[in-house]
């Protein structure tokens, strides 16, 4: 079947939720029968976000081939069954790249590399890779209108519109109309601005999902479409408190209907009951129950993206709020561990660097020794071992990520433990920092009898890495006599994946990152367990509270 393309501009302002809209747009279509495909180009000039600031670009996805790919791919694969790979995500960085390798190897024979047409066709020909066959590909464009290094994207995409016709392409456009609070009224030049900008580089409209804080009016929408050239295709996405409800406001306005009739397509009714139970079992809680994170990227959500969703899916799974507390490491350092006191359960995610560590190995002491139900991710994992190891007679343990020196590196790069002149080597300080870690999927084998194997309910599975560091097998002996069990090892037995403290109610550690597979409709095994633990802990304590205060 012929690829039919869909291509999202965002004007006005940025954040406004492309990615959202693309996935949930993609989770209509699907429901309908059809093969989706979703892209996110980034005109930024980094190769990948592997070494950008949580700080700036949020979370960094991991695709299950190994890609460090933006966010919204992790919006993608929460909203489709699809799973994204390194062509879903391509950058400026990426293109200009490719471009210049293929100059220096002289496959443009000697001739003056240009934007046009030399990098826009790089752009088109990773955008019909992306695409992968797929009955229709979304195909999400960063940044805003006007946006000077978005332009090579917006003429790949003009182009593709006349190389493959109106049949087989449609420019979705995503502004914001503001709500003017003073004057009580609703304010479309900001849209009406936006589209008129995206005509000056060639592209009309053919649809607008218009941003708002409340639901547009009818006559709105009527002045949107009079004065943007796109007929009944405005569709109004007012805020929502549940992010799961988009696709069935994007359908009960008919936008899939109107993708289809655009393009031709006959396909049986959308089948959102799934979706409908979701945002049902998310409004009606049946318990409510504190988790900390304790981090030190808590100044954005979106440094936590993937974590946050993923704790919101177990919510769903198990009819639980989850009020996430996000918890800085270094309060934790400076005031000390009262702040963990109210909690239900205690996570603490992946990171780098030394800031915070020793608050993040307080938070894993504090778990264990109130029995407070404790999921350790990749660095938090590593956290918890450098705590038991410290706890049971290794006194100095520590990462050698944070203390070259110490004499018990119960965290190490594999060099440092498995051959004795790589103890105390030093990464050359002009080596590249990305795609120097363990990236993508990799086989974990659970231990019969663990925790981990009973939730899972398998033998093996396959979850995504991003790290470099790994737990020394050559400590392992002396924590495992304490009460370490290693529940999770590699295919090949040699790396440690996952451990669990043998008397603790729900003390768990993974060297991978379940976040990145669980999604609204099934959760994930180890955050529904972890929930539920901690639905446990929270009526133990009330349980406790009651006996005291009779």
């Amino acid at each position: 079947m012929t690829t039919r393309y869909i291509f999202i501009t965002g004007g006005v302002v940025s954040s406004l939720g492309k990615g959202i809209a693309a996935a949930s747009l993609g989770a209509i279509l699907e429901s309908r029968g059809l093969k989706v495909s979703l892209l996110k180009l980034d005109p930024y000039l980094n190769l990948d976000p592997g070494t950008m600031s949580p700080y700036q670009h949020g979370e960094v996805f991991v695709t299950e081939d190994g890609a460090e790919t933006d966010l919204d791919l992790g919006h993608y694969e929460r909203f489709v069954r699809a799973k994204m790979t390194r062509n879903n995500n391509f950058t400026a960085g990426q293109i200009y790249a490719r471009v210049l390798r293929k100059e220096r190897r002289g496959d443009y024979l000697g001739g003056t590399v240009q934007v046009i047409p030399h990098v826009t066709d790089e752009i088109k020909q990773a955008i019909v890779k992306g695409a992968d066959d797929a009955d229709i590909a979304l195909v999400e464009i960063g940044g805003t209108v006007g946006d000077m290094e978005s332009l090579p994207f917006l003429e790949a995409i003009r182009q593709l519109r006349i190389e493959l016709g109106n049949q087989q392409t449609l420019f979705i456009h995503l502004t914001w109309v503001p709500y003017i609070g003073t004057a009580g009224e609703i304010k479309t030049k900001p849209t009406q601005h936006s589209t008129k900008e995206l005509g000056s580089f060639g592209i009309q409209a053919d649809m607008l999902i218009c941003r708002s804080e409340k639901e547009l009016p009818e006559h709105a929408r009527e002045k949107i479409a009079l004065y943007t050239n796109v007929g009944a295709g405005v569709i109004s996405l007012p805020d929502v408190d549940n992010i799961y409800r988009v696709p069935l406001l994007l359908h009960e306005q008919g936008l899939d209907e109107m993708v289809l009739k655009r393009f031709g397509l006959n396909y049986p009714p959308a089948d959102l009951k799934a979706w409908e139970e979701v945002v049902a079992a998310q409004k009606n809680p049946t318990a409510e129950v504190k988790v900390g994170m304790v981090g030190k990227y808590m100044g954005l959500a979106d440094s936590y993206k993937s974590l946050s969703e993923a704790l919101i899916h177990a919510g769903i799974k198990t009819h639980t709020y989850v009020n996430i507390v996000y918890i800085d490491a270094e309060a934790l350092e400076q005031h000390g561990t009262k702040l963990l006191e109210p909690l239900d359960a205690i996570l603490v995610p992946g990171g780098f660097g030394k800031r915070g560590i020793d608050g993040k190995i307080m938070a894993a002491q504090y778990a264990r020794e109130n029995n407070v139900p404790y999921l350790g991710i990749c660095l938090g994992m590593q956290t918890a071992l450098i705590e038991f190891a410290r706890h049971v007679g290794l006194k100095a343990a520590h990462s050698t990520e944070f203390d070259d020196q110490t004499p018990y590196p119960v965290v190490a790069l594999v060099t440092e433990w498995v051959t004795p002149e790589g103890r105390r080597e030093k990464r050359d300080k002009d080596s590249d920092l990305g795609g120097t870690m363990r990236l993508g999927g990799q086989t974990c084998c659970l231990v019969e009898g663990s925790k981990a194997r009973t939730l899972y309910g398998k033998d093996s599975v396959i979850e995504r890495h991003r790290h470099r560091y790994e737990v020394n097998d050559q400590l392992l002996p002396k924590l495992e006599e304490n009460g370490l069990i290693v529940s999770g090892r590699s295919a090949d037995g040699n790396l440690v994946e996952m451990i669990e403290l043998k008397d603790h109610s729900w003390f768990i550690g993974c060297q991978f990152h379940p976040e990145f597979t669980s999604n609204p409709r099934d959760g994930h095994p180890l955050f529904v367990s972890f929930v539920e633990a901690a639905r446990s802990q929270h009526a133990q304590t009330l349980h406790a509270d009651k006996v005291i205060s009779t």
